[in-house]
């Protein structure tokens, strides 16, 4: 269920299934935000945090989707994409999101990371049935 006044513009998904895959998530992502008006900073931002969310459902998740929405909130308007997997979970979400935590042998960045590049973040996950992280990035008026 939307947030109340939240408008979903409209809606692209994508399959997570190889790393051509997520080369093309982060060309879309950085494309709505230009159309958007995001700063560059902030489609940097945002494109960043996609593409580590993106390759965690990859790596993690055993693959899944995304989905990019553009969104209207009054004047306001924003970006979110949702990453959905149907893997093993996450364990410890509050470990998960502390620097230098990894279960893949990297800097441990990934979740904590997106969190910060991110106006929003969610996660709901489920052991043994999947994890859906949810970001959004909202232009400044």
């Amino acid at each position: 269920m939307e947030a109340a006044g939240l408008t979903v513009v409209s809606t692209t998904r994508v399959g997570l299934r190889s790393d051509q895959e997520i080369v093309k998530l982060r060309q879309l992502v950085r494309d709505h935000a230009i159309a958007l008006g995001l700063s560059l900073v902030d489609q940097t931002k945002f494109v960043t945090a996609a593409s580590e969310l993106a390759r965690n459902t990859l790596l993690h998740g055993g693959g899944g989707d995304a989905e990019l929405s553009v969104l209207e909130r009054g004047a306001r308007k924003g970006l979110r994409v949702a990453f959905i997997d149907t893997g093993p979970g996450i364990a410890d979400v509050d470990r998960a999101l502390q620097d230098g935590f990894t279960t893949a042998g990297g800097l441990g960045l990934g979740l904590g990371g997106a969190r910060r590049l991110s106006d929003e973040f969610q996660i709901e996950t489920e052991r043994g049935k999947g994890t859906r992280i949810t970001i959004a990035k909202w232009k400044i008026r």
